[in-house]
């Protein structure tokens, strides 16, 4: 065959194998989204993997997932472990709720002054939240939603059974908007008030801003993207970028991977989190995330 020929040839498998993705991406999006019975509609949007969502956006009814995360930040002096677990479900459609329970765990690094007090390990809270998408829109493939937290802080590990169980509260009031730009493109902002209260001690605030951009795989749930975490605190900015990446491993099961660049680097260097994500009972197109 001369080489005109293989060119042409080239040319339309290529553009087959296009065609073919583009159908396949097209019955994904279509299977996810359509409602069944009376199913409300939803829109298909990739989820954060470090700052997640309380559930779904759009969720219906009966949805539900395991979580389990494990981090490790380098604090300079000390390295931080992170775990959680949490458990998340849809008590009604678009209304999902969640319960975590964080720990943290530090350890000294070699060469550390040692006037530097490592903190003390802890579980952080008992963590609940609600989340309601009120907007969905499947026209403009955007979804608007608000939510809640509140965590129950927990005193630290070595002064638990000496006196008081929790040592203040947490309030953090959010927004959510997420939009899907064609069949692959996504961008969310997750952003509010965080308020800690402990006992006896004076509130304070900061304001997030999370931002995040992820390319969702043709035909799968597995993405790759960038989370962007800001806080203004104290009248300063700290930002910290994480490229991420998720893949299903079967259909109910998926493991997400996370890399964190802060950019204020004088307390902190880079970190890593892992997040692994079960749906009981399977995953079912239009009806689990």
């Amino acid at each position: 065959m001369s080489a005109p020929l293989i060119s042409v040839a080239q040319e339309v498998e290529l553009d087959s194998a296009k065609q073919e993705r583009i159908v396949s991406d097209s019955l994904f999006i279509q299977e996810f989204e359509n409602p069944k019975s009376a199913e409300k509609p939803k829109v298909l949007h990739a989820e954060p993997l470090y700052i997640d969502l309380i559930r779904d956006l759009g969720a219906r009814k009966g949805e539900k997932e395991w979580n389990v995360g494990v981090g490790m930040s380098d604090k300079r002096s000390f390295d931080e472990y992170e775990a959680l677990i949490e458990y998340e479900w849809a008590v009604i459609d678009r209304l999902g709720l969640e319960v975590e329970i964080p720990v943290t765990i530090y350890s000294r690094q070699n060469g550390a002054a040692r006037d530097i007090t490592k903190p003390s390990n802890r579980i952080e809270s008992l963590k609940l939240a609600a989340q309601w998408s009120f907007l969905v829109s499947e026209k403009a493939k955007s979804t608007l939603a608000l939510g809640y937290i509140h965590e129950f802080e927990l005193v630290d590990l070595d002064k638990m059974g000496q006196g008081e169980f929790f040592k203040g509260n947490l309030f953090n009031p959010f927004l959510i908007a997420a939009k899907r730009w064609g069949r692959n493109y996504h961008t969310l902002i997750y952003t509010g008030p965080r308020i800690v209260k402990e006992f006896g001690s004076s509130a304070h605030m900061a304001y997030e801003i999370n931002t995040n951009f992820h390319y969702m795989i043709s035909g799968t749930r597995n993405f790759v993207g960038m989370e962007i975490n800001q806080e203004i605190a104290d009248g300063r900015l700290f930002s910290v970028l994480r490229p991420q990446m998720r893949v299903g491993l079967a259909e109910n099961l998926l493991v997400g991977i996370v890399t964190g660049i802060p950019l204020n680097r004088e307390q902190q260097g880079l970190s890593s989190f892992l997040r692994i994500i079960y749906e009981p009972g399977g995953y079912k197109p239009g009806k689990h995330h």
